[in-house]
């Protein structure tokens, strides 16, 4: 805009120059033909003198430019220098992130192969070690000396022959349902209370068998401890509760997983290290997984369960007592095994509670207000669940008692992770089967 105004003035100041200078070659006595040529000749040098300015301002004016040009080219080649730097520093941190998940991931296959192995082992030991039913020979009858005691023992050696064949049908199936992946994760949630807003999960495993029936734990527990498969399920169980935690951790949703595990797997030494190794890889979530086992089996432990309870302990991982029946509880014992929950069902809370001298007490505890009692598991860290709570009537009697958790399908009922979840937290597929293929071929 500056250079439009100025360009008009400059013409018109040569044009006034050039009349001067006429006019005084006019005035001189030049006459007309002197002051008109002296026009012309004023002009000419004028429009020269202008050229020449402005080529020169366009020259300085292009420098400008060429210079603001390097200065940008040169901020480009920065910017492509620091973002090929980043690029190659994400690359870097990409491998370091996936060498950590393939070593924790082959922790955990080396875990289960090992489980799997042994269970194999155990089930070989079994129908070697089995007797062969009672069978009378082709040209020979027995000798029926005592017929109807004969008879009674060939219907018992009957009854037991089916019974040790549905057993171990049964537990092929358990096998087969690990071998085949087959185990669905459940998850149900535990609520703070009066709010009723979800601050922990509580999970299970489901076993399906071949047809898709569910199969609960109470059908199969009894084949599957004695041969160790608990300790596999339990294993599997801790690799996708890890693996949800991870994920709602990505979503900010801050909430705990209580992981079931048996006491079979707390007391098994070759299992257990390998167990603690790989929880020593994922110790960030210690806060996050809390440890369940039942309050029969918390009673039953030995010293080396108790120590393996420690090491668990000391990586800063969680217990939780449910199936609690007995509410006379050692709080000291709890303190020391760090137990910071312990689960009691509805019924069994409500059942307790007593009319003592218009105060209502508690059976096991008779000298004890039944609104203190969980003001008296806090002061050892102990916060205590209502657990299968079904009725808002239940709710109501709870909250007298001031407990702050309840869980129950009043909440919500136990669903299942969607197939999508479940296979991001999927061990490698087959590798369970591969194991049992590699034991036959041995």
């Amino acid at each position: 805009m500056m250079r439009k105004v100025t360009v008009p003035l400059l013409i018109g100041a040569y044009l006034c120059l050039s009349l001067i200078v006429a006019l005084m070659l006019w005035r001189g006595g030049g006459g007309w033909g002197a002051g008109i040529a002296g026009l012309i000749g004023s002009l000419g040098f004028c429009l020269a003198v202008h050229g020449w300015v402005e080529r020169s301002l366009e020259a300085g004016d292009l420098r400008e430019e060429i210079g603001a040009v390097r200065e940008a080219h040169k901020i480009l080649v920065d910017l492509i220098q620091n973002m090929d730097e980043r690029l190659t520093e994400l690359g870097e941190n990409v491998q370091e992130d996936a060498a950590r998940r393939s070593e924790a991931l082959g922790v955990e296959v080396r875990v289960l192969e090992d489980l799997i192995e042994r269970m194999s082992e155990s089930l070989d030991e079994r129908l070697a070690a089995r007797p062969e039913p009672y069978m009378p020979s082709a040209g020979h009858a027995p000798i029926q000396a005592h017929p109807q005691p004969q008879a009674h023992l060939h219907a018992q050696a009957h009854a037991q022959d089916r019974a040790y064949h549905q057993q171990a049908a049964l537990l092929e199936t358990v096998r087969e349902a690990l071998a085949d992946n087959r185990v669905d994760l459940y998850l149900q949630p535990v609520v703070g209370l009066p709010q009723r807003r979800t601050v922990f999960y509580e999970s299970f495993s489901r076993l399906r068998d071949a047809t898709g029936r569910i199969m609960m734990p109470a059908e199969y527990l009894s084949v599957a401890e004695p041969e160790g498969l608990v300790s596999a399920i339990d294993n599997l169980l801790l690799f996708r509760c890890v693996q949800i935690v991870r994920r709602l951790a990505k979503n900010d949703r801050k909430v705990g997983i209580f992981c079931n595990i048996a006491l079979g797997s707390l007391g098994d030494e070759a299992f257990f290290p390998q167990f603690l190794e790989f929880l020593a890889q994922n110790k960030d979530m210690a806060g996050a997984l809390i440890f369940e086992l039942g309050q029969p089996a918390f009673d039953r432990r030995g010293s080396v369960e108790a120590r393996n309870m420690a090491k668990l302990a000391d990586l800063g991982f969680r217990f939780s007592l449910d199936k609690v029946t007995d509410l006379d509880l050692d709080f000291q014992d709890l303190s020391r095994a760090d137990v910071k929950f312990v689960k009691v069902s509805a019924e069994v809370l409500l059942s307790q509670l007593l009319d003592v001298d218009g105060q209502t007490a508690m059976r096991s505890l008779k000298d004890l207000d039944a609104a203190d009692f969980a003001q008296l598991t806090r002061r050892y860290g102990v916060e205590v669940i209502a657990e299968k709570v079904e009725t808002e009537r239940q709710v109501v009697d709870i909250l007298e008692l001031n407990i702050g958790y309840g869980q129950g399908n009043l909440f919500g009922e136990p669903r299942a992770i969607r197939d999508a979840v479940l296979a991001e937290t999927d061990p490698p597929a087959d590798f369970m089967r591969t194991s049992l293929r590699r034991r036959a071929v041995r």
